[in-house]
Formats: C-alpha cells, structure tokens, sequence
C-alpha cells in the first residue's frame, strides 16, 4: 500500500471502557459521511495496516470506535495515539471551487492579469495559510490558497484562475 493513496483521517485518541474500544478525533468537515465506515488503517512503524471495524458511534466533537480482534484495554492501548488514514477514493466529491490539496497538483494556475503562471507543483501549509506552490522561469511563485483569491476550479480543463493581489507575482519573477 503506497500512503499517497490514503488521506489523513484523524488520530485514535485514547481507549475508551473496558472492551477494548477507542476514542478517535476525526478530521473531517463532516464526520456523519464516514459512519459507514467497514475499515480504518492505522499507520503502525510507517505502514497502514487494516482494521475491520465492529460499531462506530459518532459524538459532537469525537467518535467511539470498536476494531475487529481488539478485545482488551491492553490491546486498545498499544493503539492509542496512532494515525488513522482511508483510501483516497473515500474522499466527498468537492464541487465548485472547493477542492482537496492534493487534488490539484498539475492543474495549470491563471493570474487574471498575468495570464499563465504554471502548473501547480503542490500546496503547501502553512501556519494560517495555504499557498500553491508554482514555478515560473524556474523562479517559485507562491499564491495564497484563499476564496477572494480563486476565481474558478475547472476540473475539466485542469485549470485554476486567480486574481493575485496586485504586484505579488512580479515579486517573485523580478527578484
């Protein structure tokens, strides 16, 4: 199983009673899409390795799982503070200008006034803001991830356009 074919699901928090179920935090928008989950993979000494899940029950800010086969608390706990990850295909369809991250890698970025900058060669996180990271001339031009910013997602033609806030990309092209 190659990881870049999974997302981030959330993390298995601590054990929760005495049957061997646990407490997960799940990062999601919406975490009501996932309770019919059959199976969650937890990432054990850097490989995701399938659990089949028993019962998921979901609450306001966390969700109980019960995994096949973890009947105890000692078998809970070697669990605890694990990452939990799903196949990519898992993932809501977005639609829109909403998208994943990983979604548009590729897709080419369009400054309303620049014309073309280049394809998308990742989105970086950072602290408070996301930006795309694309390469010009071989100089990185990096355009903050923000709805004031994106003007449209065409997934059809692979295309993201933008309006950049004025004097941005000639900053990084003249610099």
């Amino acid at each position: 199983m190659n990881k870049d074919d999974f997302f981030y699901f959330g993390k298995i928090i601590k054990t929760h009673g005495i049957q061997g179920e646990l407490s997960i935090r799940i990062d999601a928008d919406q975490p009501a899409l996932y309770t019919k989950l059959k199976v969650l993979f937890v990432e054990l000494t850097g490989k995701l390795v399938p659990f089949f899940i028993e019962n998921l029950s979901l609450r306001t800010d966390k969700a109980y799982v019960k995994l096949q086969d973890i009947n105890t608390v000692d078998k809970a706990l070697t669990l605890a503070g694990k990452d939990l990850y799903l196949p990519l295909e898992q993932l809501p369809k977005l639609k829109g200008n909403k998208f994943y991250f990983h979604e548009v890698k590729g897709f080419l970025l369009v400054d309303e006034t620049s014309g073309e900058i280049g394809p998308v060669n990742q989105v970086i996180e950072y602290p408070g803001q996301a930006v795309f990271q694309v390469f010009k001339n071989n100089k990185e031009v990096l355009i903050p991830v923000h709805d004031q910013i994106i003007q449209k997602v065409d997934r059809r033609s692979k295309t993201i356009t933008v309006i950049a806030p004025e004097g941005l990309i000639e900053m990084y092209l003249n610099a």
